[in-house]
Protein backbone atom coordinates (compact mmCIF):
# COMPACT_ATOMS: atom_id res chain seq x y z
CA UNK A 1 0.00 0.00 0.00
CA UNK A 2 2.90 2.35 0.41
CA UNK A 3 3.72 2.34 -2.99
CA UNK A 4 0.15 3.98 -4.24
CA UNK A 5 1.96 7.64 -4.31
CA UNK A 6 4.39 6.70 -6.67
CA UNK A 7 1.88 5.79 -9.68
CA UNK A 8 1.22 9.24 -10.02
CA UNK A 9 4.23 10.30 -10.73
CA UNK A 10 5.82 8.13 -13.00
CA UNK A 11 2.11 8.53 -14.87
CA UNK A 12 2.85 12.31 -15.19
CA UNK A 13 7.02 11.58 -15.54
CA UNK A 14 6.02 9.22 -18.45
CA UNK A 15 3.39 11.79 -19.74
CA UNK A 16 5.68 14.48 -19.95
CA UNK A 17 8.19 13.03 -21.74
CA UNK A 18 5.99 11.39 -24.07
CA UNK A 19 4.94 14.71 -25.34
CA UNK A 20 8.70 15.65 -25.99
CA UNK A 21 9.30 14.21 -29.26
CA UNK A 22 6.43 16.16 -31.41
CA UNK A 23 7.77 19.25 -29.80
CA UNK A 24 11.39 18.38 -31.06
CA UNK A 25 9.68 17.58 -34.40
CA UNK A 26 7.95 20.79 -34.74
CA UNK A 27 11.07 22.41 -33.77
CA UNK A 28 12.81 20.18 -36.53
CA UNK A 29 15.70 19.04 -34.32
CA UNK A 30 18.00 17.16 -35.75
CA UNK A 31 17.67 13.53 -35.44
CA UNK A 32 20.65 12.06 -33.98
CA UNK A 33 19.54 14.03 -30.21
CA UNK A 34 16.02 13.12 -31.05
CA UNK A 35 17.55 9.47 -30.71
CA UNK A 36 19.82 10.21 -27.36
CA UNK A 37 16.52 11.88 -26.00
CA UNK A 38 14.80 9.14 -26.63
CA UNK A 39 17.42 6.85 -24.57
CA UNK A 40 17.50 8.61 -21.78
CA UNK A 41 14.06 8.37 -20.99
CA UNK A 42 13.66 4.50 -21.68
CA UNK A 43 16.79 4.50 -19.38
CA UNK A 44 15.36 6.44 -16.54
CA UNK A 45 11.48 4.37 -17.23
CA UNK A 46 14.21 1.26 -16.45
CA UNK A 47 14.93 2.92 -12.79
CA UNK A 48 11.67 3.53 -11.66
CA UNK A 49 10.66 0.41 -12.30
CA UNK A 50 13.34 -0.82 -10.50
CA UNK A 51 12.80 1.15 -7.53
CA UNK A 52 8.75 -0.15 -7.79
CA UNK A 53 10.32 -3.71 -7.50
CA UNK A 54 12.51 -2.95 -4.86
CA UNK A 55 10.26 -0.91 -2.54
CA UNK A 56 7.27 -3.81 -3.21
CA UNK A 57 10.23 -6.31 -1.71
CA UNK A 58 11.09 -4.71 1.38
CA UNK A 59 7.75 -4.21 1.85
CA UNK A 60 7.13 -7.81 1.87
CA UNK A 61 9.83 -8.51 4.02
CA UNK A 62 8.36 -5.74 6.85
CA UNK A 63 4.88 -7.68 6.82
CA UNK A 64 7.07 -10.93 7.27
CA UNK A 65 8.87 -9.78 10.25
CA UNK A 66 5.97 -8.48 11.81
CA UNK A 67 4.01 -11.14 11.42
CA UNK A 68 6.95 -13.50 12.73
CA UNK A 69 7.33 -11.25 15.89
CA UNK A 70 3.78 -11.34 16.58
CA UNK A 71 3.64 -14.94 16.42
CA UNK A 72 6.92 -15.30 18.52
CA UNK A 73 4.79 -12.87 20.93
CA UNK A 74 1.99 -15.19 21.14
CA UNK A 75 4.24 -18.48 21.36
CA UNK A 76 6.24 -16.58 24.70
CA UNK A 77 2.95 -15.90 26.28
CA UNK A 78 2.18 -19.31 25.95
CA UNK A 79 5.11 -20.57 27.58
CA UNK A 80 5.11 -18.59 30.34
CA UNK A 81 1.55 -19.83 30.90
CA UNK A 82 2.42 -23.31 31.28
CA UNK A 83 1.86 -25.28 27.55
CA UNK A 84 4.37 -27.45 26.43
CA UNK A 85 6.54 -26.19 23.80
CA UNK A 86 6.90 -28.66 21.22
CA UNK A 87 9.85 -27.44 19.48
CA UNK A 88 12.77 -25.28 19.90
CA UNK A 89 14.17 -22.90 16.96
CA UNK A 90 17.87 -22.42 16.43
CA UNK A 91 18.30 -20.78 13.88
CA UNK A 92 15.38 -18.28 14.18
CA UNK A 93 16.50 -14.32 13.98
CA UNK A 94 13.93 -13.82 17.08
CA UNK A 95 15.80 -16.08 19.55
CA UNK A 96 19.74 -14.86 18.48
CA UNK A 97 21.18 -11.64 19.59
CA UNK A 98 23.91 -10.27 17.00
CA UNK A 99 26.72 -12.24 17.10
CA UNK A 100 29.99 -10.06 17.54
CA UNK A 101 33.87 -10.70 17.13
CA UNK A 102 33.63 -13.44 20.28
CA UNK A 103 37.45 -13.60 19.73
CA UNK A 104 38.50 -9.62 20.25
CA UNK A 105 38.84 -8.76 23.53
CA UNK A 106 40.92 -10.19 26.61
CA UNK A 107 41.29 -13.77 28.70
CA UNK A 108 38.73 -14.31 30.92
CA UNK A 109 39.27 -15.04 34.72
CA UNK A 110 41.77 -18.10 35.83
CA UNK A 111 39.39 -17.76 38.79
CA UNK A 112 35.01 -17.86 39.11
CA UNK A 113 34.43 -14.28 38.04
CA UNK A 114 32.34 -12.96 41.02
CA UNK A 115 29.88 -9.62 38.93
CA UNK A 116 27.00 -8.44 40.83
CA UNK A 117 23.74 -9.02 38.87
CA UNK A 118 23.58 -5.72 37.57
CA UNK A 119 27.23 -6.27 35.92
CA UNK A 120 26.09 -9.97 34.51
CA UNK A 121 23.32 -8.58 32.82
CA UNK A 122 25.13 -6.14 31.32
CA UNK A 123 27.40 -8.70 29.96
CA UNK A 124 25.14 -10.77 29.34
CA UNK A 125 23.78 -7.96 26.89
CA UNK A 126 26.92 -7.41 24.97
CA UNK A 127 27.94 -10.94 24.31
CA UNK A 128 26.47 -13.24 21.60
CA UNK A 129 23.27 -15.43 23.25
CA UNK A 130 21.24 -17.74 22.37
CA UNK A 131 17.53 -18.43 24.03
CA UNK A 132 16.50 -21.89 24.31
CA UNK A 133 12.55 -21.60 26.29
CA UNK A 134 13.34 -19.31 28.68
CA UNK A 135 16.91 -19.92 29.41
CA UNK A 136 19.78 -17.81 27.45
CA UNK A 137 22.69 -19.53 26.45
CA UNK A 138 25.56 -17.25 25.31
CA UNK A 139 29.48 -16.80 26.53
CA UNK A 140 29.51 -13.42 28.75
CA UNK A 141 32.69 -12.36 28.85
CA UNK A 142 34.05 -15.46 26.90
CA UNK A 143 32.70 -17.77 29.70
CA UNK A 144 30.09 -20.17 28.66
CA UNK A 145 27.10 -19.65 30.75
CA UNK A 146 23.41 -20.73 31.10
CA UNK A 147 21.12 -18.58 33.04
CA UNK A 148 17.49 -17.52 32.72
CA UNK A 149 15.80 -14.47 30.83
CA UNK A 150 16.37 -12.30 33.59
CA UNK A 151 19.96 -13.49 34.60
CA UNK A 152 18.83 -14.18 38.45
CA UNK A 153 20.00 -17.98 37.92
CA UNK A 154 22.93 -18.72 36.10
CA UNK A 155 25.33 -21.13 36.08
CA UNK A 156 29.01 -20.20 34.41
CA UNK A 157 31.80 -22.87 33.66
CA UNK A 158 35.29 -21.52 32.63
CA UNK A 159 38.26 -22.98 32.14
CA UNK A 160 42.11 -22.16 32.76
CA UNK A 161 44.81 -24.44 30.84
CA UNK A 162 48.61 -24.09 31.03
CA UNK A 163 51.13 -26.18 29.97
CA UNK A 164 54.65 -25.84 30.58
CA UNK A 165 57.33 -27.37 28.72
CA UNK A 166 61.44 -26.46 28.32
CA UNK A 167 64.35 -27.29 30.21
CA UNK A 168 67.70 -25.79 31.76
CA UNK A 169 71.48 -25.38 30.22
CA UNK A 170 74.54 -24.15 32.41
CA UNK A 171 73.60 -26.50 35.29
CA UNK A 172 76.91 -27.60 36.20
CA UNK A 173 77.65 -28.52 40.19
CA UNK A 174 80.52 -27.84 42.22
CA UNK A 175 82.64 -31.03 43.93
CA UNK A 176 80.40 -32.48 46.37
CA UNK A 177 77.56 -30.86 45.77
CA UNK A 178 74.27 -32.82 43.49
CA UNK A 179 73.19 -31.98 40.45
CA UNK A 180 69.50 -31.21 41.47
CA UNK A 181 66.70 -31.87 39.19
CA UNK A 182 67.13 -29.78 36.33
CA UNK A 183 66.49 -31.61 33.46
CA UNK A 184 66.93 -30.41 30.23
CA UNK A 185 63.77 -31.02 29.13
CA UNK A 186 60.96 -31.90 30.74
CA UNK A 187 56.86 -31.05 31.31
CA UNK A 188 54.58 -29.81 33.82
CA UNK A 189 50.69 -29.06 33.67
CA UNK A 190 51.09 -26.15 35.74
CA UNK A 191 47.35 -24.90 36.11
CA UNK A 192 44.02 -27.17 34.79
CA UNK A 193 41.38 -25.15 36.73
CA UNK A 194 37.68 -25.22 36.17
CA UNK A 195 36.02 -22.66 37.39
CA UNK A 196 32.50 -23.40 38.42
CA UNK A 197 30.18 -19.99 39.16
CA UNK A 198 26.42 -20.48 40.36
CA UNK A 199 24.33 -17.20 40.72
CA UNK A 200 20.99 -16.33 42.20
CA UNK A 201 20.89 -12.25 41.94
CA UNK A 202 23.88 -11.26 44.02
CA UNK A 203 24.56 -13.70 45.90
CA UNK A 204 27.84 -15.89 44.07
CA UNK A 205 29.47 -19.00 45.15
CA UNK A 206 32.41 -20.51 43.39
CA UNK A 207 34.02 -23.76 43.20
CA UNK A 208 37.20 -24.08 41.13
CA UNK A 209 39.06 -27.46 41.28
CA UNK A 210 42.98 -27.48 39.99
CA UNK A 211 44.00 -30.22 38.44
CA UNK A 212 47.48 -29.04 38.13
CA UNK A 213 50.60 -30.42 39.39
CA UNK A 214 52.75 -27.09 40.56
CA UNK A 215 56.26 -28.22 40.08
CA UNK A 216 55.53 -31.88 39.47
CA UNK A 217 53.78 -33.48 36.78
CA UNK A 218 51.46 -35.98 37.41
CA UNK A 219 51.71 -35.67 41.15
CA UNK A 220 48.34 -36.75 42.28
CA UNK A 221 49.24 -34.93 45.79
CA UNK A 222 48.85 -31.81 43.64
CA UNK A 223 45.53 -32.36 42.57
CA UNK A 224 43.51 -30.22 44.69
CA UNK A 225 41.05 -27.73 45.18
CA UNK A 226 41.95 -23.52 43.98
CA UNK A 227 38.87 -21.92 45.89
CA UNK A 228 35.45 -22.83 47.31
CA UNK A 229 33.93 -19.29 48.62
CA UNK A 230 30.63 -17.30 48.56
CA UNK A 231 30.15 -14.15 47.73
CA UNK A 232 27.57 -11.25 48.36
CA UNK A 233 27.91 -8.81 45.42
CA UNK A 234 24.86 -6.42 46.26
CA UNK A 235 26.95 -3.18 47.16
CA UNK A 236 28.13 -0.98 44.67
CA UNK A 237 31.35 -2.29 43.26
CA UNK A 238 31.70 -4.13 46.35
CA UNK A 239 32.71 -8.24 46.95
CA UNK A 240 32.29 -9.72 50.06
CA UNK A 241 33.88 -13.42 50.20
CA UNK A 242 34.12 -16.02 52.72
CA UNK A 243 35.42 -19.43 52.06
CA UNK A 244 38.21 -20.98 50.72
CA UNK A 245 39.90 -17.83 48.54
CA UNK A 246 43.09 -16.42 47.24
CA UNK A 247 43.48 -13.29 49.07
CA UNK A 248 44.34 -10.13 46.48
CA UNK A 249 47.84 -8.99 48.46
CA UNK A 250 50.51 -7.26 46.18
CA UNK A 251 50.03 -6.21 42.27
CA UNK A 252 51.31 -9.13 40.77
CA UNK A 253 49.35 -11.40 43.02
CA UNK A 254 46.28 -9.53 42.15
CA UNK A 255 46.40 -10.06 38.33
CA UNK A 256 44.67 -13.15 36.95
CA UNK A 257 47.05 -15.69 35.97
CA UNK A 258 46.06 -15.88 32.13
CA UNK A 259 47.20 -12.06 32.70
CA UNK A 260 50.83 -12.78 34.10
CA UNK A 261 53.67 -10.64 31.75
CA UNK A 262 55.87 -13.89 32.40
CA UNK A 263 55.16 -17.22 33.11
CA UNK A 264 56.03 -17.08 36.92
CA UNK A 265 55.19 -14.40 39.38
CA UNK A 266 58.64 -12.73 41.42
CA UNK A 267 59.75 -14.93 43.67
CA UNK A 268 59.45 -12.04 46.85
CA UNK A 269 56.03 -11.79 45.87
CA UNK A 270 55.08 -15.80 45.95
CA UNK A 271 57.20 -15.73 49.53
CA UNK A 272 55.27 -12.49 51.00
CA UNK A 273 51.78 -14.06 49.69
CA UNK A 274 52.24 -17.40 51.14
CA UNK A 275 52.39 -15.64 54.80
CA UNK A 276 48.88 -15.82 55.28
CA UNK A 277 47.66 -15.72 52.11
CA UNK A 278 47.92 -17.59 48.93
CA UNK A 279 45.60 -20.31 46.92
CA UNK A 280 42.67 -21.50 48.59
CA UNK A 281 43.45 -20.02 51.96
CA UNK A 282 40.36 -19.78 53.88
CA UNK A 283 39.32 -16.32 53.91
CA UNK A 284 36.81 -13.61 55.79
CA UNK A 285 36.58 -10.24 54.36
CA UNK A 286 35.92 -8.29 51.05
CA UNK A 287 37.16 -5.81 48.41
CA UNK A 288 35.65 -2.35 46.86
CA UNK A 289 36.52 -0.30 43.99
CA UNK A 290 36.12 2.49 41.91
CA UNK A 291 37.51 4.20 38.37
CA UNK A 292 40.40 5.74 40.69
CA UNK A 293 41.01 3.37 43.67
CA UNK A 294 40.80 -0.15 44.95
CA UNK A 295 40.68 -1.61 48.31
CA UNK A 296 40.54 -4.81 50.00
CA UNK A 297 41.18 -6.74 53.45
CA UNK A 298 40.80 -10.29 54.61
CA UNK A 299 41.02 -12.47 57.77
CA UNK A 300 42.69 -15.58 57.14
CA UNK A 301 43.16 -19.06 58.49
CA UNK A 302 44.76 -21.87 56.92
CA UNK A 303 45.22 -23.36 53.82
CA UNK A 304 42.67 -26.16 52.11
CA UNK A 305 44.04 -29.61 53.24
CA UNK A 306 46.27 -28.21 56.14
CA UNK A 307 45.24 -31.08 58.88
CA UNK A 308 45.22 -33.83 56.51
CA UNK A 309 48.21 -36.08 57.79
CA UNK A 310 46.94 -35.03 61.14
CA UNK A 311 44.42 -38.47 61.76
CA UNK A 312 44.69 -40.05 64.70
CA UNK A 313 45.15 -38.69 68.78
CA UNK A 314 48.98 -39.56 68.90
CA UNK A 315 49.71 -37.50 65.89
CA UNK A 316 51.57 -34.31 66.09
CA UNK A 317 48.60 -31.75 65.04
CA UNK A 318 48.94 -28.16 64.44
CA UNK A 319 46.77 -25.69 65.45
CA UNK A 320 45.03 -23.20 62.89
CA UNK A 321 47.24 -20.60 61.81
CA UNK A 322 45.56 -16.93 62.12
CA UNK A 323 46.47 -13.92 59.95
CA UNK A 324 45.10 -10.75 58.12
CA UNK A 325 45.73 -9.22 54.54
CA UNK A 326 45.45 -5.60 53.52
CA UNK A 327 45.70 -3.57 50.31
CA UNK A 328 45.56 -0.49 49.13
CA UNK A 329 46.27 0.87 45.49
CA UNK A 330 44.91 4.29 44.05
CA UNK A 331 45.73 6.32 39.92
CA UNK A 332 46.64 9.21 41.19
CA UNK A 333 46.58 10.16 37.23
CA UNK A 334 44.54 8.64 34.09
CA UNK A 335 44.65 10.31 30.59
CA UNK A 336 44.16 8.55 27.28
CA UNK A 337 47.85 7.78 27.04
CA UNK A 338 48.87 7.48 30.69
CA UNK A 339 47.83 5.59 33.28
CA UNK A 340 49.83 6.05 36.89
CA UNK A 341 48.96 3.21 39.76
CA UNK A 342 50.44 3.17 43.39
CA UNK A 343 49.72 1.25 45.82
CA UNK A 344 50.80 -0.86 49.61
CA UNK A 345 50.42 -4.14 50.55
CA UNK A 346 50.64 -5.77 53.73
CA UNK A 347 50.10 -9.11 55.84
CA UNK A 348 50.78 -10.26 59.02
CA UNK A 349 51.02 -14.43 60.09
CA UNK A 350 50.48 -12.82 63.73
CA UNK A 351 50.02 -16.60 65.31
CA UNK A 352 51.90 -19.19 63.23
CA UNK A 353 51.07 -22.99 62.97
CA UNK A 354 51.98 -24.43 66.00
CA UNK A 355 52.81 -28.18 66.90
CA UNK A 356 50.57 -29.19 69.51
CA UNK A 357 52.76 -31.94 70.50
CA UNK A 358 56.35 -30.27 70.39
CA UNK A 359 55.00 -26.46 70.44
CA UNK A 360 57.53 -25.89 67.68
CA UNK A 361 56.64 -22.59 66.05
CA UNK A 362 58.72 -22.87 62.79
CA UNK A 363 58.97 -20.67 59.43
CA UNK A 364 61.56 -20.75 55.86
CA UNK A 365 61.09 -18.90 52.86
CA UNK A 366 62.53 -19.96 49.22
CA UNK A 367 61.46 -20.58 46.00
CA UNK A 368 62.32 -21.87 42.66
CA UNK A 369 64.18 -20.06 39.95
CA UNK A 370 60.90 -18.44 38.95
CA UNK A 371 60.12 -21.18 36.25
CA UNK A 372 57.43 -23.83 37.31
CA UNK A 373 59.76 -26.96 35.78
CA UNK A 374 61.87 -27.97 38.81
CA UNK A 375 61.46 -29.39 42.25
CA UNK A 376 64.52 -28.24 43.72
CA UNK A 377 64.82 -24.70 45.26
CA UNK A 378 68.31 -22.95 45.58
CA UNK A 379 66.68 -20.00 47.23
CA UNK A 380 66.31 -20.51 51.22
CA UNK A 381 66.85 -18.94 54.42
CA UNK A 382 66.93 -21.26 56.50
CA UNK A 383 64.72 -22.64 59.14
CA UNK A 384 64.07 -20.20 61.79
CA UNK A 385 62.76 -21.68 65.45
CA UNK A 386 60.42 -19.81 68.30
CA UNK A 387 58.89 -17.84 65.45
CA UNK A 388 56.17 -15.58 67.27
CA UNK A 389 54.76 -13.47 64.19
CA UNK A 390 55.68 -13.14 60.24
CA UNK A 391 54.82 -9.86 58.22
CA UNK A 392 55.52 -8.30 55.26
CA UNK A 393 54.65 -5.03 53.84
CA UNK A 394 55.69 -2.94 50.77
CA UNK A 395 55.24 -0.57 48.40
CA UNK A 396 53.80 -0.82 44.46
CA UNK A 397 54.53 1.07 41.69
CA UNK A 398 53.22 1.29 37.86
CA UNK A 399 52.77 3.17 34.95
CA UNK A 400 51.58 2.73 31.65
CA UNK A 401 52.33 4.88 28.55
CA UNK A 402 50.46 4.40 25.22
CA UNK A 403 51.31 0.96 25.01
CA UNK A 404 54.26 0.79 27.10
CA UNK A 405 54.05 -0.51 30.81
CA UNK A 406 56.27 -0.81 33.79
CA UNK A 407 55.86 -1.52 37.01
CA UNK A 408 57.93 -2.18 40.25
CA UNK A 409 57.17 -3.69 44.09
CA UNK A 410 59.20 -4.01 46.83
CA UNK A 411 58.97 -5.72 50.26
CA UNK A 412 60.25 -6.54 53.94
CA UNK A 413 59.48 -9.37 55.46
CA UNK A 414 59.77 -9.42 59.34
CA UNK A 415 60.24 -12.53 61.45
CA UNK A 416 59.99 -11.85 65.31
CA UNK A 417 61.19 -14.72 67.25
CA UNK A 418 60.85 -15.72 71.40
CA UNK A 419 64.33 -16.95 72.33
CA UNK A 420 66.59 -17.01 75.62
CA UNK A 421 69.28 -15.12 76.62
CA UNK A 422 72.55 -17.97 75.41
CA UNK A 423 70.24 -17.38 71.74
CA UNK A 424 71.01 -13.65 72.10
CA UNK A 425 74.70 -14.03 72.88
CA UNK A 426 75.62 -16.10 69.39
CA UNK A 427 73.29 -13.30 67.70
CA UNK A 428 70.32 -15.03 66.94
CA UNK A 429 66.94 -12.44 67.21
CA UNK A 430 64.45 -10.99 64.88
CA UNK A 431 65.04 -11.88 60.93
CA UNK A 432 64.37 -9.41 58.36
CA UNK A 433 64.52 -10.47 54.37
CA UNK A 434 63.62 -8.63 51.59
CA UNK A 435 63.29 -8.37 47.80
CA UNK A 436 62.00 -6.50 44.51
CA UNK A 437 61.26 -6.59 41.14
CA UNK A 438 61.45 -4.26 37.86
CA UNK A 439 59.06 -5.28 35.02
CA UNK A 440 58.74 -3.96 31.53
CA UNK A 441 56.14 -4.68 28.71
CA UNK A 442 55.62 -3.57 25.28
CA UNK A 443 52.64 -4.55 23.21
CA UNK A 444 54.08 -4.68 19.53
CA UNK A 445 50.65 -5.26 18.18
CA UNK A 446 47.05 -5.24 19.39
CA UNK A 447 45.61 -3.49 21.81
CA UNK A 448 47.86 -1.94 24.57
CA UNK A 449 47.83 -3.41 28.24
CA UNK A 450 44.86 -1.45 30.26
CA UNK A 451 44.09 -1.18 33.81
CA UNK A 452 41.51 -3.71 35.66
CA UNK A 453 39.47 -1.78 38.18
CA UNK A 454 38.36 -4.46 39.84
CA UNK A 455 41.75 -6.26 40.02
CA UNK A 456 43.15 -2.63 40.97
CA UNK A 457 46.27 -4.15 38.35
CA UNK A 458 47.37 -4.30 34.81
CA UNK A 459 45.41 -6.41 32.72
CA UNK A 460 46.71 -8.66 29.29
CA UNK A 461 46.37 -6.82 26.05
CA UNK A 462 43.43 -6.84 24.01
CA UNK A 463 43.20 -8.53 20.66
CA UNK A 464 41.54 -6.05 18.57
CA UNK A 465 41.73 -9.01 15.28
CA UNK A 466 42.10 -12.32 16.06
CA UNK A 467 44.54 -14.33 13.67
CA UNK A 468 43.42 -14.07 10.74
CA UNK A 469 46.35 -13.85 8.38
CA UNK A 470 44.19 -14.34 5.04
CA UNK A 471 43.57 -10.55 5.46
CA UNK A 472 46.55 -9.58 7.67
CA UNK A 473 45.41 -10.00 10.95
CA UNK A 474 47.69 -11.62 13.64
CA UNK A 475 46.21 -11.53 17.10
CA UNK A 476 48.10 -9.86 19.85
CA UNK A 477 51.69 -9.81 20.52
CA UNK A 478 54.16 -8.53 22.93
CA UNK A 479 57.37 -8.23 24.82
CA UNK A 480 58.24 -8.60 28.20
CA UNK A 481 61.49 -8.16 30.61
CA UNK A 482 62.08 -8.51 34.31
CA UNK A 483 64.24 -8.01 37.03
CA UNK A 484 63.59 -9.67 40.27
CA UNK A 485 65.77 -10.07 43.11
CA UNK A 486 65.13 -11.77 46.71
CA UNK A 487 67.80 -11.33 49.33
CA UNK A 488 67.30 -13.98 52.30
CA UNK A 489 70.69 -13.38 54.05
CA UNK A 490 70.56 -13.12 58.01
CA UNK A 491 73.00 -13.72 60.88
CA UNK A 492 73.39 -16.61 63.20
CA UNK A 493 68.78 -17.77 62.72
CA UNK A 494 69.94 -21.23 63.66
CA UNK A 495 71.63 -21.49 66.80
CA UNK A 496 75.26 -21.48 64.99
CA UNK A 497 78.55 -19.26 65.87
CA UNK A 498 78.00 -15.72 65.66
CA UNK A 499 78.15 -14.38 62.16
CA UNK A 500 76.89 -17.58 60.00
CA UNK A 501 74.99 -17.15 57.49
CA UNK A 502 71.99 -19.40 56.82
CA UNK A 503 70.34 -17.71 53.99
CA UNK A 504 71.52 -16.69 50.41
CA UNK A 505 70.09 -14.45 47.66
CA UNK A 506 68.56 -14.99 44.09
CA UNK A 507 68.86 -12.74 40.90
CA UNK A 508 66.61 -13.38 38.10
CA UNK A 509 67.04 -11.32 34.61
CA UNK A 510 63.89 -12.61 32.34
CA UNK A 511 62.94 -12.08 29.03
CA UNK A 512 59.78 -13.41 26.64
CA UNK A 513 57.57 -12.77 23.93
CA UNK A 514 53.99 -13.67 24.44
CA UNK A 515 51.18 -14.15 21.55
CA UNK A 516 47.18 -13.81 21.45
CA UNK A 517 45.42 -15.60 18.27
CA UNK A 518 42.46 -14.65 20.03
CA UNK A 519 41.21 -13.98 23.39
CA UNK A 520 41.32 -17.25 24.54
CA UNK A 521 44.55 -18.79 23.68
CA UNK A 522 48.02 -17.66 24.13
CA UNK A 523 51.63 -18.87 23.81
CA UNK A 524 54.39 -17.72 25.88
CA UNK A 525 57.65 -18.42 25.71
CA UNK A 526 60.48 -17.06 28.51
CA UNK A 527 63.90 -16.97 28.86
CA UNK A 528 65.81 -16.69 32.15
CA UNK A 529 69.35 -16.14 33.85
CA UNK A 530 69.50 -17.12 37.50
CA UNK A 531 72.28 -16.73 39.63
CA UNK A 532 72.01 -17.66 43.50
CA UNK A 533 74.70 -17.45 45.86
CA UNK A 534 75.77 -19.96 48.41
CA UNK A 535 74.20 -19.97 52.01
CA UNK A 536 76.88 -22.10 53.76
CA UNK A 537 76.42 -26.28 54.82
CA UNK A 538 74.29 -25.48 57.70
CA UNK A 539 71.21 -26.10 55.88
CA UNK A 540 70.16 -29.11 53.66
CA UNK A 541 69.77 -27.00 50.95
CA UNK A 542 73.75 -27.20 51.07
CA UNK A 543 73.78 -30.23 49.70
CA UNK A 544 72.87 -28.44 46.25
CA UNK A 545 74.11 -24.82 46.92
CA UNK A 546 76.33 -24.56 49.18
CA UNK A 547 78.98 -22.68 47.11
CA UNK A 548 76.14 -20.65 44.95
CA UNK A 549 74.89 -21.43 41.46
CA UNK A 550 74.27 -19.91 38.25
CA UNK A 551 72.01 -21.21 35.44
CA UNK A 552 69.85 -20.94 32.43
CA UNK A 553 66.23 -21.96 31.92
CA UNK A 554 64.20 -21.87 28.31
CA UNK A 555 60.34 -22.42 28.67
CA UNK A 556 57.11 -22.29 27.03
CA UNK A 557 53.77 -22.26 27.76
CA UNK A 558 50.12 -22.90 25.98
CA UNK A 559 47.12 -21.17 27.55
CA UNK A 560 43.38 -21.75 27.32
CA UNK A 561 41.78 -19.35 28.73
CA UNK A 562 37.48 -19.58 29.38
Amino acid sequence: MRCKPLFPTIAFTTMLLSGIAPVAQAASVDDAEIRALRAEMASMRREMQQQIVTLRSQLAKTDAAQKQATRGHHASRQISSGPVEHGVQFDDAALHKPIGPSGVGTPPSDRGDTMSWKDFRAATAKDEEVRVGGMNIGFPKGRFTVSTEDGAYALSIGLAFHEDFGGFMGMSSAPGQTRGDFSGLTENARRLRIPFTFRYKDWVANVTPDFGAGNVDGATTDQTLYEANLNYTGLHNTILTVGYFQPRVTEEDSESSNDFMMMERPNITNVVRNIAAGDARFSLGGLHYAKRWWIAAYFTGQSFGGRSGYTGPNQNQTNNPLGGTFRVAGRPFVSKDIDLHVGISAISSFRPATNSTTGARNYSAGGNPEVALTTTNLLGSGTMSNVDSVWAAGPELGLRWKKFVVKAEYYNIGVTRSLGAADYAKGMGNVNLDGYYVAANYTLFGKGRAYNEKEGAFGAPGVEHEFDPKHGYWGALELTGRYSVSDFHDVAINGTAPGKNNGNQQTVWSGGLNWYPNRHFRVMLDFNHFMVSGNGTGDSIGVINGYGRDGNSLAARVQAAF
